[in-house]
């Protein structure tokens, strides 16, 4: 059994496709994989916001309530009223002007050095919903292949786009004895042979290993304050997840949240869901398992439920 992968750079960080099989596959998982990296970056490059030429970028400054879109964006669009829903509103991707505000108006490389651990924000809370619910007015209307929104309403794809990227590459994969998906922590994982992949869950201040997950078919998904952050010209720390009801950097007791989920874009949302519900309501968020980190590093562990077998 060989592995072959390939490794890039989209999402604001680092992907990588990756595939295993019998040794005499090896040319036919190089034929898999070159077109599923190739399929990345073109994904990467009609979501990004950082691009005024991008898809996404193009239907933002679009003056039309409806406007006509591709597939992808159709499906971006249905995940971001999705998300919204599932989070009760903490995910909440039409919150862009706020994230502009708060200092996230280029794009920024995830640091790569491990950063040292900061005292505790001082006044953590829990993000609260937007009264306002943006995400309720974006809808799509798939046989006209249009996505439907108040003008001035933008979408921001960010960790969104990943788990979607995640869970449409696996489609391509899903014949391959095993393969996996990592877009920049969004990581889908699974194959027709079962095979078993370790993950590790990593400190989001020193890069070690916290805790360990095992994962046949399924997702992994990570969101924290950490890999994004910076200082305003005040010296004000801020950071890329956005309480969306304050319009502010949200700070609430959680660094690092790690979800599991059968797809993707879900472990995303539950992630960042659970970080932004902050250490007391955080852990119910995690439906299908998980990995909370607080800000003083204290681990909330988690566990996966477990899956009663059919009576005969």
């Amino acid at each position: 059994m060989i592995e072959r992968r390939r490794e890039l750079g989209c999402f604001g960080g680092r992907a990588a496709v990756a595939a295993s099989g019998p040794d005499a596959a090896r040319e036919e998982l190089d034929s898999v994989l070159a077109p599923a990296a190739a399929r990345l970056l073109w994904i990467h490059s009609r979501l990004t916001r950082f691009s005024p030429s991008s898809e996404l970028s193009l239907l933002n400054a679009d003056p039309r309530t409806e406007v006509p879109v591709s597939r992808l964006l159709l499906e971006l669009a249905e995940a971001v009223s999705w998300a919204g829903e599932l989070s009760g509103g903490l995910v909440d991707a039409t919150c862009l002007d706020a994230l502009e505000t708060a200092g996230y108006r280029a794009s920024i490389e995830p640091h790569a050095e491990p950063r040292p651990r900061a005292a505790p924000h001082a006044r953590p809370r829990p993000a609260v919903p937007d009264p306002a619910a943006l995400w309720r007015h974006v809808s799509v209307d798939p046989a006209a292949g249009t996505v439907r929104r108040p003008a001035g309403i933008r979408i921001d794809s960010g960790g969104i786009g990943k788990g979607l990227a995640a869970d449409l590459i696996a489609g391509s994969l899903a014949d391959l004895d095993s393969y996996s998906v990592d877009c920049a922590g969004d990581l889908r994982i699974g194959g027709a042979s079962g095979l078993e992949r370790l993950v590790f869950v990593r400190d989001p201040w020193d890069g070690g290993s916290v805790a360990e997950l095992h994962v046949t078919d399924g997702a992994v998904a990570t969101s924290g304050i950490t890999a994004r952050a910076w200082r305003d010209a005040a010296g004000r720390p801020g950071h890329h997840l956005i309480d969306p009801g304050r319009g502010t950097s949200a700070w609430t007791g959680v660094a690092q949240a790690t979800a599991l989920a059968p797809t993707a874009l879900e472990a995303e949302v539950l992630a960042k869901t659970a970080l932004l519900a902050g250490p007391a309501a955080g852990p119910s968020r995690l439906i299908h398992g998980g990995v909370l980190v607080l800000d003083g590093g204290e681990l909330i562990e988690v566990a996966a439920p477990r899956v009663e077998a059919a009576a005969a």
